[in-house]
């Protein structure tokens, strides 16, 4: 049934970081009503999934290692209770559209957090990219000179593989969102064993790239390239930040900024969704299919 309050009771379950990010984002936001924290690791919190559902709720939001989340999410749907979930919301694809089918039957709301649709520069690149004509080729990178600090990504049962699911997911949703790309071809070299921790990939005319650990001279370097008959569209992180993006068309040789920091984004999807569960605002088709398209494009990546 749809959440007939303007603040829904929500539930976290994962209290690492990003737990907390979204946490305190929701919070800020004051889009919901904070009911109950579950994470075994903190002691004032619940100590299970099955006792936050226990609880008096509306939704929960997951964030907990990867190869958990199928079965936490279709527990929670089985309440009766719309759900938000870390990327990616399974690790294979045909448990992503059990879940949103399932979903979609009981009426209830799904989010995934593919965080960097809600940077305002991605938002700005995804506008331009309509009015640069044919686009024939794109780039997309997301390198990390850190790696994960948590035991379980290196796990490939809990974790599901390495670079590509944890930081590649981001470039495969960002091409589908973008360029709207169902690949025919999907060529991929994952560096690394058992979890990759450098890949580079094919999508037709799409080139990605992601990795761990890279020296690379900076924290981070985060970009995406599109080239089209009429034009070109830059993303790119500012000074190797995490968080600043700047986002630049090009004609011929001169180059427009559209798009700058400061932008707060992280959080902004936990937010919104937050916001469009009060409305009592559900699936729709075209959200469903760019999931699966997304987990598919992953299972081919891994040739699973």
């Amino acid at each position: 049934m749809p959440v007939s309050t303007a603040h829904p009771r929500l539930g976290f379950l994962g209290l690492g970081w990003i737990g907390r990010s979204r946490l305190e984002a929701v919070t800020k936001a004051d889009c919901a009503s904070i009911v109950a924290l579950a994470d075994p690791a903190v002691p004032s919190a619940l100590g299970s999934l099955d006792e936050l559902l226990e609880q008096d709720l509306d939704a929960v939001v997951i964030a907990t290692p990867s190869a958990l989340h199928a079965s936490q999410v279709l527990a929670v749907l089985d309440r009766g209770l719309s759900v938000f979930c870390q990327k990616p919301l399974a690790t294979v694809g045909d448990d992503v559209q059990l879940i949103l089918e399932t979903a979609q039957a009981a009426d209830l709301l799904v989010g995934v957090d593919l965080s960097y649709r809600y940077v305002r520069a991605f938002q700005a690149a995804r506008t331009a990219v309509a009015d640069i004509g044919h686009v024939f080729a794109a780039e997309l990178v997301f390198h990390n000179a850190y790696g994960p600090d948590r035991p379980w990504y290196h796990d490939r049962a809990l974790s599901g593989g390495g670079c590509v699911i944890d930081l590649g997911v981001h470039l495969v949703d960002l091409a589908v969102w973008i360029l709207d790309i169902d690949p025919l071809h999907v060529g991929a070299t994952l560096v690394g064993t058992p979890n990759e921790h450098w890949a580079a990939v094919e999508l037709d005319h799409v080139r990605l790239s992601c990795s761990w650990n890279l020296h690379a001279g900076t924290d981070a370097i985060i970009a995406a390239r599109f080239y089209g008959t009429e034009g070109g569209v830059e993303v790119r992180n500012v000074e190797g930040s995490f968080y600043d993006f700047t986002c630049d068309r090009f004609s011929g040789t001169a180059r427009e900024r559209i798009a700058g920091p400061p932008d707060d984004w992280p959080g902004r999807a936990a937010v919104e969704w937050a916001r469009r569960l009060a409305a009592g605002e559900r699936l729709d088709d075209r959200e469903i299919e760019e999931h699966v398209r997304v987990a598919r494009i992953l299972d081919r990546i891994y040739t699973r």
